[in-house]
């Protein structure tokens, strides 16, 4: 928006200094960042006294297990639905900061996915947690609108050339040739498993203190990296991966999640001032599995997101176990609480995770560059 204010086709709208550095997806990235940020800290303290008056606070006790409940129980009544104040942030600084002129055509479309997403969550927090005898939208709500979602994103980026005029193709590390090119309904159905995949993965992570969103930050540096790597025809050409004009200027989009990520950070580490909801967690899901979409790097996601994965997979695990063998895998699913019921203090089970998203995240780039 601040682009198009103070530029037009035929240059600067304005004779002012500074005003040529708009020009670079860098500076914008930064900008967003510091400017989501804060934001995040301005309205932060804020939502989160009006949440606590509005008395919307999570009731941790809700659960079958005993012995989680007890693990929990001084988070009861902690004020929810903090991901209003995490995705605003980066909604707002992404709107101000990123271009969304003809080249970079891939920027709106994720912008409207991640308020989309939020939107999904938003709904079922309130339903949740004001609607007496109700948990939320039921799982075919939920899926059925994240799923409309992802089909009419991927045919609104197809519909704006991704791939070209042959189409999209499919890639894996360590192959210099796509393994395989995919039409529009191929294309349609791996988005929905990648973006509504990653939504569910991060929704289901976000269950300890700090957890979600410190495995969020390092996940989106990662691919805000990706993103300009394969924006920029030199750096492509170089890692020998597709070119995708316009992906670039994800990075500002990703660089204003950072920065929203950090603010949410600040309330969330532990001891927790509020949790982000669904509202946060199936927006930034939405945002990942999107950056990895249009970057072309859906397999190099799962190494991203390596620990989102992993929470993910051991609830699969646990429920077919039980269901076909009734013998429970994991002392409780997802994973972490899995750890927290062997004894291992939250804040140690958070910072290890934390740590191995990191690694993960270096992983990938090294991944990314292997052809």
């Amino acid at each position: 928006m601040l682009y198009e204010l103070f530029f037009s086709a035929e240059g600067p709208r304005f004779d002012l200094p500074g005003v040529g550095l708009l020009r670079y997806i860098s500076f914008r990235a930064v900008a967003a960042a510091v400017l989501a940020f804060a934001l995040a800290l301005f309205f932060g303290g804020r939502t989160i006294r009006w949440l606590r008056r509005a008395s919307i606070g999570e009731d941790t006790g809700k659960t079958d297990s005993a012995q989680l409940a007890e693990l929990h129980k001084g988070k009861v009544g902690t004020p929810t639905m903090g991901g209003l104040f995490l995705i605003g942030a980066t909604l707002v600084s992404a709107s101000l900061l990123c271009r969304f002129d003809g080249f970079n055509r891939f920027t709106l479309p994720g912008i409207v996915l991640v308020a989309f997403y939020a939107g999904v969550g938003l709904t079922d927090d309130w339903i949740k947690l004001r609607v007496k005898g109700r948990n939320g939208l039921s799982k075919r709500q939920k899926q059925g609108l994240l799923t409309a979602a992802a089909v009419g994103v991927a045919l609104w980026v197809l519909a704006e050339g991704l791939g070209g005029a042959s189409g999209p193709q499919f890639y894996v590390p360590f192959l210099t040739e796509p393994l395989f090119a995919m039409g529009a309904l191929g294309f349609a159905v791996l988005a929905v498993c990648v973006l509504t995949g990653t939504a569910n993965a991060v929704n289901l992570t976000d269950g300890l203190d700090g957890l979600a969103i410190g495995c969020t930050i390092t996940s989106t540096i990662a691919f805000a990296a990706i993103c300009y790597f394969v924006g920029r025809s030199d750096f492509s050409e170089y890692l020998m991966v597709e070119h995708v004009p316009g992906s670039g200027e994800l990075t500002v989009l990703l660089g204003a999640l950072l920065g929203a990520s950090f603010g949410f950070l600040w309330f969330n580490a532990p001891p927790a001032q509020v949790f982000m909801g669904d509202v946060g967690s199936l927006a930034l899901g939405g945002a990942l599995g999107y950056a990895a979409l249009v970057s072309r790097t859906e397999v190099i996601l799962l190494v991203v997101g390596g620990v989102f994965v992993t929470e993910a997979l051991s609830v699969i695990v646990q429920v077919m176990s039980f269901r076909t063998r009734g013998v429970r895998v994991f002392r409780c699913a997802p994973i972490h609480h899995h750890f927290q019921f062997g004894g291992i203090p939250e804040t140690r089970i958070v910072v290890r995770a934390w740590l191995i998203s990191a690694l993960l995240a270096l992983t990938s780039l090294l991944l990314f560059k292997i052809r």
